[in-house]
């Protein structure tokens, strides 16, 4: 039987609530006789962590993460701390310090699930975002001067380096290559934006040469959202920049139905340290402790973290074990339009993991 050893980080609001009903579902995947154990360990960061230290987790705090062999992440954002602090304190804090520059999310319409898109069929919605996660808009290169006076000025930089651009594409472009479209879709602004993303699309043109089995083109930001809308179809594996994959991954999930079912992984490809996954939802401290959070974002992060320790068939379960839930509208979380409670939802997988085990035992 395969161990590993996995770090929870329930972070803040319902990330407290979503991670250890994600930390239910794997260990009911044990029981069900899935071959694996998993070894959790609590870090209890977050807000509350800085009310008593004055800091959202301790600055030796990514050695006791090093060894690990994934983290399940839960939320940052207190509704009494600035978010910036929130941000960049932790989830980014881990996020850099390991290089988890590729941040993976996948959408798709979930059955049972009903889209805005009412002219799109399921199946002609089923992408990969691919966002660089290390550099870009939130490379933190900046400043303020002059604060309080008339003259104050602020900058934020968007910091590319041909290194980080390049493995980035890179990345998406295998990703594409591995998907059976074998298409992808490469967002830019170098209308506007004629340094950086210049050398993005210059970038993206050089690394296409050596995938020329993957089709490709590129895209404005703005016209991509559009495209989103009206032509879902066209669209399979997108790849972008930090500020711009974050803004379009809120889009896709919100036309797969809600922000609550939606996954990412935080992805170190030389697996030098540890991916970090989590849902995309914030901490939505208007609903914390009511039992109304939708756990099913974090249940497809763990179909992310599981696939990337190679354990597709465990992955497959709980994947399977999530449909089943999610086709049936008496399971639904208030974000869904349904009254289901986050227990309620936790227990139907769990069961269905449970029963995914009894039927092959017969």
């Amino acid at each position: 039987m395969k161990t590993y050893k996995i770090a929870t980080i329930p972070g803040d609001g319902i990330g407290k609530e979503v991670v250890p009903a994600g930390r239910e579902v794997m260990e009911a995947l044990t029981t069900a006789g899935a071959g694996l154990r998993f070894e959790f360990e609590n870090f209890g960061w977050g807000g509350d962590y800085y009310r008593q230290h004055g800091m959202m987790m301790p600055e030796d705090g990514l050695d006791a993460l090093r060894g690990k062999d994934a983290i399940l992440f839960g939320s940052a954002g207190d509704n009494q701390i600035p978010d910036h602090i929130t941000l960049w304190g932790l989830r980014l804090k881990i996020c850099q310090g390991f290089d988890q520059y590729a941040n993976v999310r996948p959408t798709r319409i979930l059955p049972g699930i009903d889209g805005p898109l009412k002219r799109c069929a399921a199946e002609d919605l089923n992408w990969i975002i691919v966002r660089e996660n290390s550099e870009g808009e939130y490379s933190g290169v900046g400043g303020r001067v002059h604060q309080g006076h008339p003259i104050e000025a602020a900058t934020d930089v968007s910091m590319m380096t041909r290194v980080g651009v390049e493995r980035i594409l890179r990345f998406a472009f295998k990703l594409a290559q591995s998907r059976p479209r074998k298409l992808l879709t490469v967002i830019t602004k170098s209308n506007a934006q004629r340094h950086a993303m210049v050398m993005w699309d210059e970038v993206a043109l050089q690394v296409s040469k050596d995938f020329p089995d993957v089709t490709w083109d590129k895209e404005l930001v703005d016209a991509a959202t559009a495209r989103m809308v009206n032509r879902p179809k066209t669209l399979d594996t997108i790849v972008a920049t930090n500020l711009h994959a974050d803004i379009l991954s809120d889009l896709a999930a919100a036309l797969a139905g809600s922000l609550g079912i939606a996954p990412t992984g935080n992805i170190d490809p030389e697996r030098r340290y540890p991916s970090m996954f989590e849902p995309i939802h914030g901490s939505a401290f208007d609903i914390m402790g009511r039992g109304l959070a939708n756990p099913v974002g974090t249940f497809w992060s763990v179909v992310m973290l599981l696939e990337h320790l190679g354990e597709q068939q465990a992955a497959q379960r709980v994947m399977s074990a999530i449909e089943a839930v999610t086709a049936n509208p008496a399971l639904h979380t208030r974000d869904l339009g349904g009254t289901a409670t986050t227990a309620e939802v936790t227990k139907a997988v769990c069961d269905q993991l449970a029963a995914g085990r009894q039927a092959e035992a017969a």
